[in-house]
């Protein structure tokens, strides 16, 4: 059984956009991470003192092109990845680590359940981790908490769950202008759609949330149905990055649903617009006893998956090698 570290986790950072900075920042706030390195590969960050990149002064280190050059000699790293959230496009940069020797833990949304629309991948990621004697983990605050994790523990003290019903509303206003672009907001009703359509907006996740939620709770989903539509302004909308027109798109309504045996188990429903009423989240479970739980104002979403990655590097290195889900990862903060 491997053994949780002595003293802190060197972690490198992968991908310094907005989610990677805030990761690196949050590591560099942590007593049980030293961050050591950090790996980008735009050239112009390439050579540049991480300091002047997050405006967090006295790190001595600088952005590496490489993640062989941000390792350097230093043994027992955990690489915390965030470059996409599609795991197509960013297997390749996982299984490169994991041939390093380096346990993961990745933004990528995709790979908080592969298992669901990529059972190939998932399965050769899974045997390159055990090969290598890592850990690979894909998390966040949602997939990775709010609306599946959340979920699973808050379970642990009913009996039998018949359903499942998970809200999350984000008041875009508070977020980065690139999800306010995500969500659509300033779009057309067709402008919308045809992006959908080449699945260019909405939030990637959700599903496999709603598959993590189901076994969590001790369910035998068999078929997941999702839906995405848009939320209309019905005002003019500022205080974003960009103002936003009444009758203009202002974000999404997206949902998630898991069936077993064309019965609905669990329902995922999310909302991010700019001007969303009442953001929050809340979380209800039909079982005996029944039990409601609200999170006023909702768990805000960037800085808690930075504090998400950075808390589960020292639990990958306690856990056992292979492609893991956050419902397996060891306990502790």
């Amino acid at each position: 059984m491997p053994r949780a570290p002595a003293g802190p986790v060197p972690v490198v950072v992968m991908g310094l956009g907005v989610i990677g900075q805030e990761i690196a920042k949050a590591a560099q706030l942590s007593t049980e991470v030293e961050l050591i390195g950090a790996m980008d590969a735009n050239p112009q960050l390439v050579g540049r003192p991480l300091s002047d990149v997050i405006g967090v002064p006295g790190l001595k280190v600088k952005v590496a092109g490489t993640l062989e050059a941000a390792v350097g000699r230093r043994k027992g790293v955990v690489l915390l990845h965030a470059t996409g959230s599609r795991l197509e496009q960013v297997v390749e940069q996982v299984l490169d680590a994991v041939k390093l020797g380096l346990p993961v833990v990745s933004t990528c949304e995709e790979l908080a359940f592969p298992f669901l629309k990529y059972p190939e991948l998932a399965e050769k990621l899974d045997r390159a981790a055990q090969r290598a004697g890592v850990a690979v983990l894909g998390t966040g605050v949602n997939p990775g908490f709010v609306m599946d994790r959340l979920v699973a523990t808050a379970g642990q003290s009913c009996g039998p769950v018949r359903h499942a019903t998970v809200t999350r509303v984000v008041d875009a206003r508070t977020r980065r202008e690139a999800l306010q672009r995500k969500v659509g907001a300033g779009l057309s009703e067709d402008e919308f759609f045809a992006l959908v359509d080449k699945e260019q907006l909405g939030h990637v996740g959700l599903v496999e949330s709603a598959a993590l939620c189901a076994l969590g709770l001790g369910m035998d989903c068999d078929d997941f149905e999702e839906e995405i539509v848009p939320v209309f302004a019905e005002e003019d909308i500022s205080g974003g990055a960009f103002p936003v027109k009444k009758g203009r798109v202002a974000g999404i309504f997206q949902s998630a649903v898991g069936l077993e045996e064309g019965q609905e188990r669990v329902r995922l429903e999310l909302t991010i617009a700019v001007g969303a009423d009442n953001p929050g989240d809340r979380i209800e479970i039909e079982a005996d006893p029944k039990l409601v739980l609200e999170i006023r104002g909702g768990v805000p979403g960037d800085r808690a998956t930075a504090n998400t990655l950075v808390n589960a590097a020292p639990r990958v290195t306690a856990a056992e090698a292979g492609l893991l889900t956050v419902l397996e990862l060891p306990a502790g903060r």
